[in-house]
């Protein structure tokens, strides 16, 4: 493990969370001007086992493949204001554009008909369903977080275009050329290896010390809580289309890891996914003008599916409440997972960042273990 005495806060943070019985096993790395500054890795890859999490464990971290899949359909469409009929015919609404399923506009965060999770591999078979779906809302008027849906639509345009798959890009045009360990559709060597999510405890461990457990569930009373709770609410059939959960081991199963989902597909270490922030922010990935412009908010407040004030540029999520940044942060971007793990990068201050844990937090909005570690970050600077 290595952490620069400037930031040794951050391991104290990062140390404190395991003490204190919030993580079974975790990982968390900083680059800052290019330069790692951190590299963190502790407790358990697998409760059953006892297995140790090393320094290149990797671990599935569901939504923060939004942003590799943003950095790879800006890689090769040059004009977000198009069509998606431009480049995909049969999608049956001509008003709606690709910033609108980057921005996650296009009112389509539902895939209607229940599909066995082993039919999700076939990435366009399910895109063709999305294509012919009536959306919820006219594209461009509201937004609404397309949790699993904006990595079929945006992926399928990004098929059209190249005619190869996010995941395929991420391998040769990300992921390769900067020796970077994550992937969008994992092999089997990388399965194999791979940490076991979990929403136990360590066994033999106290409960949290008063101040430093998980964020608790929302208060019972908020929309957003009420929604969690029925079955038929826009927040549980958007996640719950594709039901990983009807797998046994659920995320942990195979056919989740391998079939390479662009919106929550990417199996990661917290240096693979820092090292592609690193990257992104350094310009080797998109020109910084375009970057710029992608980080630009496009939508932010109330979010139709999650019932709570999000924030958008293209594809990347900006600090909000769904986005929890320090204040600091301003120019941060970036996107979380389920769970918890993040993925953030900040232009300004050339910092780089990534949490990646197998404890899944239990309530939606994840755990302050990534906040807390983002803020000693920021107080270190």
């Amino acid at each position: 493990m290595h952490c620069d005495p400037r930031f040794s806060r951050v391991r104290e943070v990062f140390e404190r969370q395991f003490a204190d019985g919030e993580e079974l096993g975790a990982a968390f790395a900083v680059y800052l001007d290019g330069e790692l500054v951190v590299d963190l890795w502790g407790g358990a890859a697998d409760r059953h086992t006892g297995r140790a999490w090393e320094a290149d464990t990797p671990v599935f971290a569901y939504s923060c493949t939004k942003a590799l899949t943003a950095a790879v359909a800006l890689s090769v469409i040059d004009d977000v204001t198009a069509p998606v009929t431009r480049f995909w015919p049969e999608f049956a609404t001509p008003e709606t554009t690709v910033e609108h399923l980057l921005t996650h506009q296009a009112g389509l965060p539902v895939i209607e008909d229940p599909v066995p999770v082993e039919s999700f591999e076939d990435l366009p078979a399910i895109a063709a369903r999305l294509a012919g779906q009536r959306p919820i809302w006219q594209p461009g008027t509201a937004h609404g977080y397309h949790a699993l849906t904006y990595g079929f639509l945006v992926g399928e345009v990004v098929r059209r275009v190249t005619g190869r798959s996010i995941g395929s890009l991420v391998a040769s045009e990300i992921a390769g050329p900067h020796a970077l360990d994550l992937w969008v559709g994992a092999p089997d060597d990388v399965i194999d290896r791979a940490a076991r999510l979990t929403t136990r405890p360590p066994s033999g461990t106290a409960p949290a010390a008063s101040g430093t457990a998980p964020a608790p569930a929302m208060p019972p009373d908020t929309p957003a809580s009420q929604a969690a709770l029925d079955p038929d609410s826009l927040m549980n059939r958007a996640l719950g289309n594709p039901g990983m959960n009807l797998l046994k081991g659920g995320a942990n199963h195979p056919v989740v890891l391998r079939a390479g989902w662009p919106g929550a597909g990417v199996v990661t270490t917290a240096k693979g996914l820092a090292g592609f922030y690193r990257t992104l922010i350094a310009g080797d990935l998109l020109p910084q003008d375009r970057l710029k412009d992608a980080l630009r908010r496009r939508v932010e407040g109330p979010d139709r599916v999650l019932l709570m004030d999000s924030s958008f540029g293209l594809g990347f999520s900006r600090p909000s409440t769904t986005f929890l940044t320090p204040p600091k942060a301003v120019e941060a971007f970036g996107h979380g997972g389920l769970g918890g793990s993040l993925g953030l990068g900040d232009p300004a201050r050339g910092l780089a960042l990534a949490y990646v844990m197998n404890r899944l937090a239990g309530s939606m909005t994840g755990s302050l273990r990534a906040y807390r570690l983002t803020e000693a970050v920021y107080a270190s600077l």
